[in-house]
């Protein structure tokens, strides 16, 4: 027990220090993980680690899509939907039958159904990788959002797949009811998630004022959703997607900002252990994996494991072809469409509602505006060819590839064999590809969104955050919660320093000058909070002061201090 304990420290401390280290050797912290993890398994001593593949799919694996899923907003992923949705399943099943049949024509001894097996545990990328690569070198945030929708909804394709596969192995399965397997897995999972997403938000919500409590129900609702899909035989990973997407998009409007900043901080920490975990394990593992093949059918892997890459990477990019396409063509329609939608909706609003159907009005007016933003979107947010590029590029292998490669039924001809076919591609994949990928964006010369713009952006929906705030102070309506109304001083004050806030979102449209009062504002605000640490440090260390005063003071020090972070 002391040496597992042992090692899991040292694995959290080999994840903080590549990941800090990482970024400055311009490297994705899973490329650097993997090769560490090939390293520390050579050290004298280092035991032969074995962890079952169960552990992975159904303690590590939820956890690491709810946390993924709650941060990517609604709005983008259903804007990209059939993208996502072409990349996640009808690419997952080119790949998988193209390296299945790949791989039977070169090894036939093993079936066409084990072949096939293997070609789903190897066909979904993991975007892990590619999004922190892309996030540092600022790439459009719609490829962002299409490579991590892509990551969140191919396992569910692949674990399907190789569930099918599996059965495939001792007895006949028709196309039919293969693609109705799938259709339950998908819309049991989708309704088991939609569920568990809506009753632990409501639940969470009802908590007001503990956010203890609202953490550790949030550790346990990727489980909650995962766990029952699993148990009638739908797709657990879709459960906990759904059920990720709801909590983050409802989370603005039924937690409060202390949840929501709770929540983020503790699920990114867990991602991070839990994701990079599995890459250092993954280069952990390779030395057993290796031993448990016979010497003589080692390079037999190696190769076919290079040529199934190979064969991966040349679907991809084929498939790719046509979706950018689509996607070129779709910005042209959107950018056409513009002027006619802008003249309805003038129109629209010129009639102005009928008497009686304000409310019917009010519902077709917020229809409009969110098909104005849609497509405004499309035209604008394009990606062009050599964003096509990167995504072809971005074809790393990783959690899903490793623990499913261990599920093949253990009396599958040339198991092992195939286990290290699956781990050559991952590696490969992740050295080759990710170690790369930076290269390739720099070569592209691909940028993010015009940074003028999105401060423009930003300043704009500033504005009309300061707008409501006017709103409502300057309403004759308002109130204290008890009837009383507010003190005409106090109100005057607030109005104020509103209106000061509003000229300094003016300001950001026109000067960025570092010298500008309000950057000197900011600075001078951050050093009095260092000021105030400084002093509490001081009354801590001196002893006068009662531990429960201390600890209010520093709360109040700290959240003064967020505010300027």
């Amino acid at each position: 027990m002391q040496e597992w304990a042992l090692l899991a420290v040292a694995a959290v401390l080999i994840i903080v220090v590549v990941s800090y280290v990482a970024p400055k050797l311009g490297v994705a912290a899973p490329v650097l993980l993997v090769l560490v993890g090939m390293g520390c398994s050579q050290l004298p001593g280092a035991p032969h680690l074995f962890v079952e593949p169960e552990w992975i799919l159904v303690v590590v694996l939820p956890p690491i899509l709810y946390s993924a899923a709650v941060n990517v907003p609604v709005v983008d992923f259903r804007r990209n939907f059939a993208t996502i949705g072409a990349l996640s399943v009808l690419l997952v099943v080119v790949s998988a039958f193209g390296t299945g049949l790949l791989i039977w024509w070169l090894l036939p001894e093993i079936g066409f159904a084990a072949a096939l097996a293997l070609g789903a545990v190897i066909s979904p990328p993991d975007a892990v990788a590619a999004t922190s690569i892309g996030k540092k070198l600022g790439l459009p945030p719609r490829l962002v959002t299409i490579l991590e929708g892509e990551g969140l909804v191919n396992d569910a394709t692949a674990l399907v797949l190789l569930r099918t596969a599996i059965v495939a192995i001792t007895a006949s399965v028709s196309f039919g009811s293969a693609l109705g397997d799938f259709a339950y897995a998908v819309s049991v999972g989708v309704a088991i998630g939609a569920a568990v997403g809506v009753v632990t938000v409501w639940a969470r919500a009802r908590i007001q004022g503990q956010p203890v409590l609202t953490t550790a129900i949030s550790y346990v609702v990727p489980f909650l959703a995962f766990i029952p899909a699993e148990e009638v035989h739908a797709s657990g990973v879709i459960a906990v997607v759904v059920a990720g997407l709801i909590t983050g998009h409802q989370s603005a409007r039924r937690f409060t900002a202390h949840d929501r900043i709770s929540e983020r901080t503790n699920w990114r920490t867990i991602q991070l252990l839990l994701e990079n975990g599995v890459f250092l394990l993954m280069g952990f593992e390779l030395t057993s994996v290796i031993g448990a093949v016979a010497d003589d059918e080692v390079a037999r892997a190696l190769v076919l494991g290079a040529l199934a890459t190979v064969a991966l990477v040349v679907l991809r990019v084929a498939f790719t072809i046509p979706v950018i396409a689509l996607l070129r063509r779709q910005q042209r329609r959107a950018d056409a469409f513009t002027g006619k939608l802008e003249s309805f909706v003038d129109r629209f609003t010129a009639r102005g509602p009928t008497p009686g159907e304000e409310k019917r009005y009010d519902r077709g007016i917020r229809m409009l505006q969110r098909k104005q933003a849609d497509v405004a979107f499309y035209a604008s947010e394009g990606l062009s060819w050599r964003g096509g590029a990167v995504l072809a590029w971005s074809g790393m292998r990783g959690v899903v590839t490793v623990a499913a490669a261990q599920t093949l039924p253990e009396d599958l001809p040339y198991r092992s064999e195939l286990i290290l076919i699956a781990f050559t591609v991952a590696i490969l994949t992740l050295v080759v590809q990710g170690g790369t990928l930076p290269l390739v964006i720099r070569w592209l010369g691909i940028r993010g969104n015009d940074e003028d713009h999105e401060r423009r952006e930003y300043a704009r929906l500033a504005g009309e955050l300061v707008t409501a705030s006017r709103t409502l102070l300057e309403s004759s309506t308002l109130c204290r919660e008890n009837g009383e109304p507010f003190d005409e001083h106090l109100l005057e004050q607030t109005l104020e320093r509103i209106v000061a806030m509003s000229e300094g979102i003016e300001k950001k449209l026109t000067e960025q000058d570092p010298d500008m009062s309000m950057h000197q504002r900011f600075e001078l605000q951050r050093m009095m909070a260092d000021a105030q640490q400084n002093a509490l440090l001081d009354a801590r260390a001196s002893g006068t002061y009662a531990s429960h005063a201390l600890e209010k003071a520093q709360n109040f020090v700290d959240s003064q201090s967020t505010r300027f972070m």
